[in-house]
Order: C-alpha cells, then sequence, then structure tokens
C-alpha cells in the first residue's frame, strides 16, 4: 500500500470536497458523528459546510454484539440538541467495516425521530460488510485482512492520522 493513501489529512480534504458539491443547498442539514473518530470528523465537517446542527451518538448499547463485546471504556452519552424529525442527517464515521456500527447508529438516530433522509460518510471503507450497508460519500476505498484494523487518531493541535494496527 502507498504510504499516501493513508494521509488522513489529504483524505478529509478530498471528502469535504465532495460534500461541499453533493450537499449544497440540502433542506434542513444537520450532520451526527460517531464516536470517537466520526465525530472528529463531523465537527470539521459542520465548521467546513457551515452547518449549524452537529451532533454526536455513542453507539455501545446498540451494538448487535453488545453481550459478547461489553461496554468500552469511553462511553459518551449521545449529544443530538436539535430536531431530528424530518432532518437530512450527514451521519459520519471514519472507518466503514461491517456495517454493524452504521446500524446501530440508525436505531440511536430514530431513538430521537423519523429523519427525512439519512446519509454515510466515512473517510475510508475497508470492505468486509457483514450487512448491506454502503457509504454515499467515501475519501477511500481499499481492502484489509480481518486481522488488521484501521485507527484514526487526533493530535493535539487536531491534525488527523490513520495507521494500520493488527487485532
Amino acid at each position: 500500500m502507498n504510504p499516501t493513501e493513508l494521509q488522513a489529512e489529504v483524505l478529509y480534504s478530498q471528502l469535504e470536497t465532495e460534500l461541499k458539491s453533493a450537499l449544497a443547498g440540502v433542506p434542513k442539514l444537520a450532520i451526527v458523528g460517531i464516536y470517537s473518530g466520526g465525530a472528529w470528523l463531523a465537527e470539521r465537517l459542520a465548521q467546513a459546510l457551515n452547518v449549524a446542527e452537529t451532533g454526536f451518538i455513542d453507539v455501545s448499547f446498540y451494538r448487535d454484539d453488545y453481550a459478547k463485546r461489553g461496554l468500552k471504556e469511553e462511553v459518551r452519552p449521545s449529544q443530538i440538541p436539535f430536531e431530528i424529525e424530518g432532518a437530512n442527517i450527514l451521519l459520519v464515521d471514519d472507518v466503514l467495516y461491517t456495517g454493524r456500527t452504521t446500524r446501530a447508529a440508525i436505531n440511536t438516530l430514530f431513538d430521537y425521530g423519523r429523519p427525512a433522509k439519512i446519509m454515510l460518510a466515512a473517510l475510508v471503507d475497508r470492505g468486509g460488510r457483514e450487512l448491506p450497508i454502503s457509504a454515499d460519500f467515501v475519501a477511500k476505498t481499499l481492502v484489509l485482512p480481518s486481522e488488521q484494523m484501521l485507527v484514526l487518531q487526533k493530535a493535539d493541535d487536531g491534525r488527523l492520522s490513520l495507521t494500520i494496527d493488527h487485532a
């Protein structure tokens, strides 16, 4: 894999450019990021796209493997400070893999109301889907073996980096 393929800041810029064009003029647009990497991306995208309605969700209690995985150490409260009902939601995650996190996020959103539409944006789609879920917007698609995982990190200065870890 070419090292430039995993430059998170370059990928973020590509995703932002695609979204600016695709979402221009979408009424009642709100951005919701999935903790933690998706939340970091959502914050930046909301500012870049000038979207005031921004929220964050933790899907820990909605995962279908909750009993097997248990709770993460860092469970954060979901924050949806706007009306979901009738909104066009851009759901943001850092890495799309099996689709289970996205399914859990959609379930979480519906607890707050019925959006008009949910669109999914991901920095990276790494393949390996177990559910029929795909991103509407993605900066990079690549295939990794199941024993590897992509990890988005945020430095103190806000810069993003992507690394490959072994599970």
